[in-house]
């Protein structure tokens, strides 16, 4: 029996009209199309006879056309996106001057003439569905505060245009609805989260005034997700001075940003920008010095290498670093007179333009200096005799420089801080991983960066995987507002020693948010996970299911038997997704040989670019920030996991699993577990 059936009838008739509008705006779309093509085919046949007054006016028509043509079918498209779930929620608002309003809200916004229809999730009315129950309630109007009551809170989930359910309530109905959501099998991209948006959630999404942000959010809590739906809001909100083409994201690696990648689309907005910090490194070094990938620390232990890494994960790195580059106005650049003829500008003289310059890179500041002793020297031109020309003295102001490159600046650096054996050159002009962001920060100050002016906001993923002299290196590549987000419970470099107190140094004026509310795994996983860490903090969602199985292997064999059972069992369950986490990218690749040929599996390695449902083997540090509905944990034993390090390894490899997780191992359990 239909609990609302003027839910269903109302349903039907905004069918009807989102059809309707569907038909017409494509018909618009096909109309402009032709119309552009044959303005082509026009300018193409009289091409020889039109004069150039017409040609110009016929070519500003088509420009016109094309993006009229654009406007119109990105309407299209929105509406077509709208016609099989048109919307999932209803509130009822009473302002306090007894005017009423219904808002049906969906992803976008649809208007049937002057009827609205469906609002925008991101619309400020819409904010009420995530931040009230029915009672008092209000939202900021662009023309100021307006308050009033909700009377009605509705929710529904509606799929190839059938309304499966509606739900009611005066209590919150998002916690039913969000059990539902969350009891479904995983996907091969990151969706949207509109119809589940949290409180606490949507107050960081809706944050428009934080310049910097940066989210703390235990795994499972959705921070890259709020994260993307806060780019969409503000996308929405500064239409007029903020596009897609203005953002962008540092994710860790190709697989991550394959997964991420349909959730602003899917919000009606153009694709954000991925990239990653050796894709920057790449940009900036272009031509310069080569430089090695990043080691993987859990595979290469080499101890000296190890130690230089740590002594540049450190706040106070950055501090000597700043000491030292304070300190190139009086080292890098020894002036001596320079003279010409009559001529001549004194050291001092030119000391001083030096100084003047002083916000400049110190070789952009040369070419400056030598256009005032230029300027001077006409000025001084009584005789008009033959006077110098720009170029050469830009030489002879070169010849000045204490040092040619930032490679011997750099050089210098270890050896006044009596550090020379931190820098290693692994092979001729070839940097270390560690040394690429110090190098690029030195060499900020003396040649200068390529700064991007595009990027008006960026995004950075996995900040506890950043040390502080790439940030330090981030803030003045891009000069502009961020959403820093991650979990310093899950950082993968035993040699990172800065913690989120330095973070929060570093953005003094940054606001904080910090998400504890667990979503992805079931309260027996995510109260497994909680024991491994000892992470108090960490609050599950009481959604239930079945307990981790610790299993322990006779022998290698046998373990591997019980892996193959799993995946058996696992192509029968219904589930879409099954995760196979190693400690490391080798043994992960090691453990797939002996899969494939049995099992359609797919190794997510460094060199992936690409997340597909299925069985995946892949390692701890390639499955951040993915999650799969089942997780098997292969080596779970004293033998892999036995430092204190290897905890957040565990614990990340553990919150990858939305309903089921599994450990197998030999011999003794590693001591972290929580065993029975």
């Amino acid at each position: 029996m239909n609990k609302f059936p003027d839910e269903t009838a109302h349903l039907a008739a905004v069918l009807q009209k989102l059809d309707a509008a569907l038909q017409e705006a494509s018909l618009d779309v096909e109309k402009i199309d032709t119309e552009y093509k044959n303005a082509k085919r026009y300018m193409a046949q009289y091409r020889g006879e039109l004069d150039p007054h017409e040609m110009f006016q016929n070519e500003l028509l088509l420009k016109q056309t094309d993006h009229t043509g654009t406007i119109a079918a990105a309407s299209r498209d929105k509406l077509a996106r709208l016609k099989d779930s048109p919307y999932f929620a209803r509130i009822d608002f009473k302002h306090e001057n007894g005017e009423s309003m219904k808002v049906y809200i969906g992803r976008f916004t649809f208007r049937s003439g002057d009827e609205m229809l469906i609002y925008d999730w991101r619309a400020p009315v819409s904010g009420m569905f995530y931040d009230y129950e029915t009672g008092p309630a209000g939202y900021e109007a662009p023309t100021g505060r307006i308050d009033g009551y909700l009377t009605r809170k509705r929710q529904f989930k509606i799929k190839n245009r059938i309304m499966e359910y509606a739900l009611e309530s005066a209590s919150n109905i998002q916690d039913d609805v969000l059990q539902r959501e969350l009891s479904h099998t995983s996907d091969e991209k990151m969706k949207s989260i509109i119809s589940t948006i949290q409180k606490e959630q949507n107050k960081i999404i809706r944050n428009e005034n934080a310049g910097t942000l940066i989210l703390q959010g235990v795994a499972g809590s959705g921070k890259t997700s709020i994260a993307l739906h806060r780019i969409a809001f503000l996308l929405y909100r500064f239409k007029n001075r903020l596009t897609a083409k203005n953002v962008t994201i540092l994710s860790p690696n190709k697989v991550f940003g394959d997964y991420i990648s349909n959730v602003i689309p899917e919000l009606g907005e153009e694709p954000i920008y991925a990239l990653s910090f050796s894709d920057m490194a790449e940009i900036q070094l272009e031509g310069l010095i080569c430089f090695d990938e990043e080691q993987n620390p859990l595979e290469d232990r080499e101890e000296k290498r190890s130690q230089r890494v740590r002594f540049k994960s450190t706040l106070d790195f950055v501090k000597m670093m700043d000491t030292y580059t304070a300190d190139l106005e009086n080292t890098v650049f020894a002036p001596s007179d320079y003279t010409f003829g009559p001529f001549t500008a004194h050291k001092d003289w030119i000391r001083k333009r030096f100084a003047a310059y002083k916000k400049y890179p110190v070789k952009q500041r040369l070419p400056m200096i030598a256009e005032d002793i230029c300027h001077k020297f006409e000025d001084e031109n009584i005789m008009e005799n033959e006077l110098p020309r720009p170029r050469a003295v830009l030489k002879s102001l070169t010849s000045m420089l204490t040092f040619r490159s930032t490679l011997a600046l750099y050089k210098d650096f270890y050896r006044k801080m009596g550090m020379s054996q931190m820098f290693v050159l692994p092979s001729k002009k070839t940097l270390e991983w560690s040394d690429v962001y110090p190098f690029l920060y030195l060499h900020a100050s003396f040649e200068g960066l390529k700064v991007s002016r595009l990027t008006k906001h960026l995004v950075i993923d996995e900040m506890q995987d950043y040390t502080p002299i790439q940030y330090a290196v981030i803030n003045l590549l891009f000069p502009c507002p961020k959403t820093i987000l991650g979990d310093f419970g899950q950082i993968l470099n035993p040699d990172h020693t800065h913690t989120l107190a330095d973070l929060r140094t570093i953005y003094k004026n940054a606001e904080f948010a910090e998400l504890n509310t667990s979503y992805r795994s079931t309260w027996e996983i995510m109260h497994f996970a909680k024991s491994i860490l000892h992470h108090t903090g960490i609050q599950p969602v009481e959604r239930h299911g079945e307990a981790p199985a610790v299993i322990s292997c006779k022998t290698d064999e046998d373990e591997l038997q019980h892996i193959r059972a799993a995946i058996h069992r696992f192509q029968k369950s219904g589930f879409g997704s099954l995760g196979i986490i190693l400690k490391t990218d080798r043994a992960a690749e090691t453990l797939y040989h002996l899969l494939c040929s049995q099992y359609k599996t797919e190794l997510i390695s460094p060199k992936s670019t690409s997340f597909h449902n299925g069985i995946s083997v892949t390692s701890v540090r390639m499955s951040k920030g993915l999650e799969f509905d089942e997780v098997i944990l292969p080596h779970a034993g004293c033998e892999t996991y036995a430092s204190e390090y290897d905890r957040s390894l565990l614990y990340i490899a553990c919150t990858r699993a939305m309903h089921k997780l599994t450990l197998l191992y030999t011999k003794d359990p590693c001591p972290f577990l929580p065993l029975q």
